[in-house]
């Protein structure tokens, strides 16, 4: 290999390393979650509402009356990605795996508690809720909700990608989805 090549090929390792997702593709990664979220109609897009402008010290709204709604919901995003390429579904995993790893904090697990995984599917189940409810959370830990969970949700365009191209997607973002992985999200004592 020519020493051209070999650094070229350092410094494309290198700069895959820090890949982040697009605004673009955070943009496309939320339309395509509230598609197949609009497609169940008006009952579940009220109970998220809901969830997202709720006052969290009040008892006035069920969050686990949603989860009756999710497996509706991942199977109108999994028929949303049938035509999406390789790059696509890597680029929708690289949004998710940021999206969980910045809700990757301490003062959000206080409030879902959860262990490890558990935590890691409850803010699966945060993200699949929606932008609204994502970003009222990330605002707000207070506003999420104690034990739920969507385990899917964590690896669902990874997985789309294994099943239809035969392996799981290099985000090349350098950081986990897994909890407990963000430093700056869990601060030391």
């Amino acid at each position: 290999m020519s020493v051209r090549l070999a650094t070229l090929r350092r410094v494309t390792e290198t700069a895959d390393l820090t890949r982040v997702p697009t605004a673009k593709d955070e943009a496309r990664f939320w339309a395509l979650v509230e598609a197949a979220w609009a497609s169940l109609g008006p009952e579940p897009a009220a109970l998220r509402r809901a969830l997202a402008t709720r006052d969290p010290e009040a008892d006035d709204v069920d969050p686990y009356a949603l989860d009756a709604w999710l497996d509706p919901f991942l199977a109108r995003l999994r028929d949303l990605c049938v035509d999406l390429s390789s790059r696509e579904l890597t680029d929708f995993d690289r949004v998710v795996e940021r999206k969980l790893y910045d809700i990757d904090r301490q003062d959000v697990h206080n409030v879902t508690d959860g262990s490890d995984d558990g935590f890691l599917y409850c803010r699966g189940w945060i993200v699949a809720v929606g932008r609204e409810f994502y970003e009222a959370v990330r605002a707000d830990p207070a506003m999420a909700v104690l034990d739920a969970g969507c385990e899917q949700m964590c690896y669902f365009f990874a997985h789309l990608h294994s099943e239809r191209f035969g392996d799981w997607p290099d985000t090349g973002s350098g950081i986990s989805r897994e909890s407990v992985s963000n430093p700056a999200g869990w601060p030391e004592e």
